[in-house]
């Protein structure tokens, strides 16, 4: 199993998975071709009905085989086959833990319909009493925190709901966008990796396509195998996690902030929705913040809650803080 760690693997993903032995796979997210006739480098994104179910099947299968026990498995799917996909699951004895809807701003437009905006996220897990979820990394401010000050509220935040709105999807104009098709964001691929898996456990993609996941996992600090089928997406896709191996080095004093550790506070920022100029007016608040932010780097020095006040505000004033719903530029 060495050869596949930390790699991107050319190859088709029921063949190379099949050809393994024990599961090695702490977490597995897939975001298969939909069958919509997407123009992708090497597979034809249209087949027939009955034989994509069926590839469908089989590599889900595969990628059971290769599951651990405690392993989660999350699976990315359009309208059309959404259905077929949590039925294939029943059958392989997977059990789901949720539904999930991913909503995204600039949805893709239509004429004769109305514009889809949103992806079926199913999450599974093998064992339904034994599996990862670090709830505690991944919950977020809550209303009663932000709003009423509220006693009764939990100290550490809510967890997120099951309609998850905070990731826009990547638009060709966003600095994220590379020239691969059908790119998911990173702070979504977070959200999934920091919650269902830990330090070191190992993180599979058998769609790796523009090696997303593979970036992510390796910037927390996780180690990963994608699959790819094109020779091309996965020499670039190579090239692209290779140049994001500097982002694993954390900051090593409070006043130096990493690209990594920026983009850790942009997501952060992102996900609970709390404006920059509220954390300013409310100590309360921007302590909460601080003490999230510290817990997901782990790092022993700790920034204080002036220290990323004013990082949150410099990031705004140059415009690459996230625009929160009902806010506009100028009002971080």
């Amino acid at each position: 199993m060495q050869k596949f760690l930390n790699k991107i693997i050319c190859g088709d993903c029921i063949e190379v998975l099949s050809s393994l032995g024990e599961p090695f796979a702490d977490l597995i997210f897939a975001d298969p071709p939909f069958n919509i006739g997407y123009q992708y480098d090497k597979y034809h994104d249209k087949q027939k009905h009955e034989d994509y179910i069926a590839w469908t099947r089989d590599w889900m299968a595969a990628c059971k085989k290769v599951l651990k026990p405690h392993g989660s498995f999350y699976i990315a799917i359009g309208d059309e086959y959404a259905a077929n996909v949590k039925i294939i699951a029943d059958e392989l004895g997977l059990f789901m833990r949720n539904w999930l809807i991913w909503h995204y701003s600039f949805g893709q437009q239509a004429k004769t319909k109305f514009a889809r905006s949103h992806t079926h996220i199913f999450y599974f897990v093998k064992d339904r009493k034994r599996f990862t979820f670090n709830d505690e990394v991944v919950r977020v401010i809550s209303d009663r925190q932000k709003k009423y000050r509220d006693r009764r509220a939990n100290p550490h935040g809510k967890m997120p709901n099951d309609v998850w709105d905070e990731y826009p999807r990547v638009c060709g104009t966003f600095n994220e966008r590379t020239n691969f098709p059908c790119q998911m964001p990173e702070s979504l691929l977070a959200r999934i990796i920091r919650v269902s898996s830990n330090e070191g456990d190992w993180v599979l993609d058998p769609f790796s396509g523009s090696g997303t996941t593979a970036v992510v996992a390796q910037k927390l600090n996780r180690v990963y195998t994608g699959i790819e089928i094109s020779e091309k997406y996965a020499a670039d896709s190579t090239e692209r996690v290779g140049s994001s191996e500097r982002l694993q080095v954390e900051a090593e004093g409070t006043q130096n902030w990493t690209e990594h550790t920026d983009q850790e506070l942009k997501w952060l920022y992102l996900e609970n929705r709390v404006p920059a100029g509220h954390l300013r007016k409310s100590r309360a608040l921007l302590k909460l913040f601080a003490d999230k932010f510290n817990q997901r780097l782990g790092k022993v020095e700790h920034y204080t809650p002036n220290e990323i006040i004013d990082r949150l505000e410099k990031l705004g004033k140059s415009g690459e803080l996230a625009v929160l719903p009902g806010q506009v530029h100028r009002s971080i």
